[in-house]
């Protein structure tokens, strides 16, 4: 049936033999090869940005989507009537990372070295939306300890308190400690560093790397779906992976070691990153999230999935502590090649 999104594809140079849709997109066999036709939220000066970087990456011999231009060479293709905007990319079919398989995990560590490694070089302007506040961590980390505070605040108040309320309270005052206690040596390493270093340790984030978006096709890894990116400090990207995998693994010490290993053989780290890397796994976030979740659902009915993965978050405590204690002596002392050999010994 002729629709919108097939009005919209009559815009670009391409033939279109077949469409299906997916997730929230129009996936389309064409004469160019596979396509994707997406909904585009950002700006246009952000989706002309993200053509440039892809191209660049492109040239570098980097694995990843592409921006197809109209017929007027435009990157965003506009539906007037609903006023919405689309983008047209060059796609991968292929397997996403799968986070069972040890070498999917570092195949995509590596990837976003790569990423990370390859930007650096871009000679292009970065626009200033782009761009985080330089204490956005420390601002944020500071907004969740006021919000972890303002839940404990809620439930002590509380006369009759549910499974999820008296659990979250029995560990609350541990892992607030944790939490102050990561943001304290965050706002003195950011007292610390010099600007060259702030500077160095700044670059193109991804912005949600996740295993959902590293596809292996045909033998090859690609990245895809860039629309979060933002110009802040690199390992955050590392950070976030780095938890969501562990999570999964239980805290593994030699898997969480062998992940760090594979992305500094690539992009070596300086040591305030590997600190800056540390105070990030530290800070309790699944904790926070947790919490978060709880203080915007509907507090007379609690979920079993919200006391299982509070229950989760404290049987995993111990594997954590474990992993953060090693971390902790890989950064303060950078003994790589020790940490490396011993990984399988945890």
């Amino acid at each position: 049936m002729y629709n919108r999104e097939e009005e919209i594809l009559e815009q670009y140079k391409v033939e279109i033999r077949s469409t299906v849709k997916g997730r929230g997109a129009l996936c389309c066999d064409t004469d160019k090869g596979t396509m994707l036709l997406k909904e585009f939220r950002g700006s246009g000066e952000r989706a002309v940005f993200l053509h440039d970087i892809l191209e660049y990456l492109c040239d570098g011999g980097f694995s990843a989507e592409t921006i197809v231009l109209s017929k007027e060479e435009e990157v965003l293709v506009k539906d007037e009537i609903n006023n919405t905007s689309y983008l047209l990319k060059n796609w991968y079919l292929g397997r996403e990372c799968d986070v069972r398989n040890r070498d999917d995990i570092l195949a995509a560590v590596r990837k976003l070295a790569e990423f990370h490694k390859l930007t650096a070089g871009y000679k292009g302007t970065i626009p200033e939306f782009l761009k985080a506040e330089q204490d956005s961590l420390l601002q944020e980390y500071e907004r969740h300890n006021r919000e972890l505070n303002k839940v404990k605040n809620y439930i002590r108040n509380k006369n009759k308190k549910n499974e999820f309320e008296m659990l979250f309270m029995k560990v609350y005052e541990s892992y607030k400690n944790q939490a102050r206690e990561v943001t304290e040596q965050l706002k003195k390493q950011s007292a610390d560093l010099g600007e060259e270093v702030k500077k160095q340790m700044r670059g193109l984030c991804h912005g949600d790397y996740n295993q959902h978006n590293v596809l292996n096709s045909q033998g090859e890894w690609v990245l895809l779906n860039f629309e979060q990116m933002t110009y802040d400090i690199l390992v955050q990207d590392l950070a976030n992976f780095i938890r969501k995998i562990l999570e999964k693994y239980n805290w593994n010490t030699g898997l969480g070691i062998e992940m760090i290993t594979a992305y500094d053989n690539i992009r070596k780290m300086l040591p305030e990153e590997l600190e800056q890397l540390y105070l990030r796994l530290a800070y309790p976030k699944k904790y926070w999230k947790i919490a978060n979740h709880y203080c915007s659902s509907r507090k007379s009915w609690i979920s079993g999935r919200d006391i299982e993965k509070l229950e989760k978050v404290i049987e995993q405590e111990s594997s954590r502590k474990q992993f953060l204690k090693m971390l902790f002596y890989f950064t303060t002392q950078g003994k790589y090649d020790i940490l490396y050999e011993n990984k399988n010994q945890t």
